[in-house]
């Protein structure tokens, strides 16, 4: 009887080690990228958006393409404690999104990196050892533009609706500003936020403006006096940025859900588009 030879009854994982190793690799960096390739992925995008849609849901129906991530991310949230079992359902409602702020504040995590939204560097830490993170968003470094501050990820966005109206747009109101207008609810105390003049726009180009912004990943209205104590200006909010407060998360939400992002949660105001993050854009 033939015995077979050393090499064919190799584990996959053995058997890549020693072949890793035969061109310069260490036996454990081989089996430590065989593991990682094993491992299942969480994918951010669709996680993120879970996580704005799901607690302004008034049932219990899942965010689609969601569930897999969400289900991975809830598991390990359970496993260190943050999450009881029996929220462990692929909906990332409230109660996810506060365990997952007690997990980034487990961290040493504050402000707006323990806002509840998995963000890149909490979610690869709980990852380890149990999911791949795919898809990664990050709202980048600080920046001014036209006098206000945003993110790099905002001002691209900026940008292109700009080219796609073929007309400039000029901010009221930037981002990352704590109390710095009472009627704003909160909504720019973090990032992506930004508020729009529409100073000598007719009414056609108000709506043109709005349209370009929702084309390219804000959930963006045209706000008018009547609503509130505040002049006409465009307010948008940039999908999926994970430096947004509580409260821009929550508008994120109700714009998916077909509302206007106002405390009264009316019906959306807005041109009608296909709805997609920036990151989605970017590949349409």
């Amino acid at each position: 009887m033939k015995l077979p030879s050393c090499a064919a009854v190799l584990m996959p994982s053995v058997l890549f080690a020693s072949l890793a190793g035969a061109f310069g690799a260490s036996a454990a960096q081989a089996a430590q990228a065989a593991d990682a390739g094993a491992l299942p992925s969480v994918n951010m995008e669709a996680t993120v958006k879970a996580a704005q849609i799901d607690p302004r849901r008034p049932d219990s129906t899942l965010t689609p393409g969601a569930k897999a991530s969400v289900l991975l991310v809830e598991r390990a949230l359970s496993d260190e404690s943050f999450l009881d079992a029996k929220w462990v359902d692929g909906y990332f409602g409230t109660t996810t999104v506060t365990a997952y702020a007690n997990y980034q504040k487990s961290l040493g995590l504050t402000g707006l990196n323990a806002n509840g939204l998995p963000g890149k560097t909490s979610l690869t830490k709980l990852g380890a050892g149990r999911f791949k993170v795919t898809n990664a968003i990050a709202p980048g470094a600080r920046v001014s533009t036209g006098g206000f501050v945003v993110s790099t990820r905002t001002r691209n966005m900026l940008a292109e609706a700009k080219r796609l109206l073929g007309r400039d747009l000029k901010l009221d109101q930037g981002s990352y500003n704590p109390g710095g207008d009472p009627t704003s609810a909160g909504t720019h105390d973090g990032g992506g936020v930004v508020d729009i003049s529409v100073k000598g726009m007719s009414s056609a180009n108000r709506t043109a403006a709005v349209r370009a912004l929702r084309l390219v990943g804000f959930a963006a209205w045209l706000r008018n006096p009547q609503q509130d104590d505040w002049p006409w200006h465009i307010h948008a909010a940039a999908i999926s940025d994970t430096d947004l407060s509580g409260q821009a998360q929550h508008q994120i939400g109700d714009y998916y859900l077909g509302r206007n992002g106002l405390a009264g949660r009316g019906p959306d105001d807005g041109p009608k588009v296909t709805i997609r993050t920036w990151e989605e854009y970017q590949r349409r």
